[in-house]
């Protein structure tokens, strides 16, 4: 079955989750059209566990793994899980910014968190945490996101991971937002772990990998012999398919971050007023977080969303929840963090996209600014 992309308004939120390739599909199906466990010995098992290992050494190849050191999840937050919970570190270090799958996971291990600060511009300061290390207990795990999800802004990952070894600790990272947008690389970042995840790249949702070298991990789901015993149930064949051809498509595309930087140029140029977060560090090129004082997230989510343009307040995972972002509030952006909102691009965004975007944001803008002006007071001489 061959599907065609469909577009039906401009969508400009692939940090939350990109369009899923029509190749991916085409993959799916093809995989869910014939039976087979990929652990049984039978033909059809053996037939399913070829498609498995060709997408194991196709995501490994794109990491620079081996394919050994991959283990299917059923997506980035378990990814991020099992390399937590599974190393069973006796401290764990992580930044302000980590995504929620981080923080709120390394809250509940019941074992101390350090939470090294960020910079204005969201960078973390390796400083801090150097002398967070030289203090830290043995078996300690140190957990830095690669990039950020709501900003974009990179994070120092392989000077991080040598001040962890340096001090005989464990180093992961969170490359869910990274990966597909910048070259993500085991070998060049010197982590332990890496976290990665399918539906960020074009791929199916519910598919995500841990790549973990020379670390033994205790399973956090147990059963059969799956994933080399440390991740039990019967896999995910077709979505692993999907993940696999997903990686195979993925290419780093030059055409959106020059569609990027043409819109925060046009916002900047009409709207000197509106703060660009993490400008100044390096960040994605498809992804942008600016603030507008006085008009809320949310409000302006709802107003581009009836222009027909779909954007973020920031994580997918907190829609619906009315507080300022927490990684802003990291970044010191004060009253700026409840006003702020994100526009992610990706494979299927093209330069009308962006003049719709800003047509209607100029448009909620000036709106905003009437309003704002006729309920100023009028003094009387």
């Amino acid at each position: 079955m061959k599907m065609n992309a469909v577009k039906s308004s401009t969508y400009l939120d692939y940090n939350a989750t990109a369009p899923v390739r029509p190749e991916v599909v085409d993959a799916m199906v093809e995989v869910m059209a014939v039976p087979g466990n990929p652990s049984s010995v039978h033909g059809p098992g053996r037939r399913a566990r070829v498609r498995m290992d060709r997408a194991r050494d196709q995501v490994a190849a794109r990491l620079g793994a081996v394919p050994e050191e991959v283990i299917f999840t059923s997506g980035g937050t378990e990814a991020n899980d099992l390399a937590l919970a599974g190393t069973s570190p006796g401290c764990l270090i992580i930044s302000a910014i980590e995504h929620d799958a981080v923080a709120k996971r390394a809250a509940q291990l019941g074992v101390p968190v350090i939470v090294i600060p960020v910079t204005k511009d969201g960078v973390i300061e390796l400083s801090r945490l150097e002398a967070a290390l030289a203090d830290a207990p043995p078996n300690t795990l140190v957990s830095v996101m690669l990039a950020n999800n709501e900003t974009g802004v990179i994070q120092p990952v392989a000077q991080a991971a040598q001040l962890a070894h340096q001090f005989g600790a464990r180093m992961h990272t969170d490359a869910v937002q990274a990966f597909g947008k910048i070259d993500v690389n085991i070998n060049q970042l010197g982590v332990d772990l890496l976290s990665v995840s399918a539906h960020k790249i074009g791929g199916p949702q519910g598919i995500g990998a841990l790549v973990a070298r020379n670390v033994t991990l205790t399973p956090r789901l147990v059963g059969g012999a799956q994933e080399r015993y440390r991740r039990a149930g019967t896999e995910n064949l077709a979505a692993i398919a999907g993940f696999g051809k997903a990686v195979q498509l993925m290419g780093l595309n030059s055409d959106v971050a020059r569609l990027r930087d043409h819109l925060e140029q046009q916002i900047l140029d009409g709207a000197p007023e509106a703060r660009i977060f993490g400008q100044s560090a390096a960040r994605l090129p498809n992804t942008t977080m600016l603030a507008l004082a006085g008009l809320a997230s949310e409000t302006q989510v709802i107003a581009m969303d009836l222009a027909g343009v779909a954007i973020s307040s920031g994580a997918a995972c907190s829609s619906g929840k009315v507080h300022a972002s927490r990684v802003l509030e990291a970044m010191g952006a004060g009253a700026l963090s409840s006003a702020a909102i994100r526009i992610s691009l990706g494979w299927q965004t093209r330069p009308e996209d962006i003049d719709h975007f800003l047509r209607a944001w100029f448009g909620m803008r000036g709106q905003h600014l009437a309003r704002a002006t006729a309920a100023r007071p009028v003094s009387v001489n």
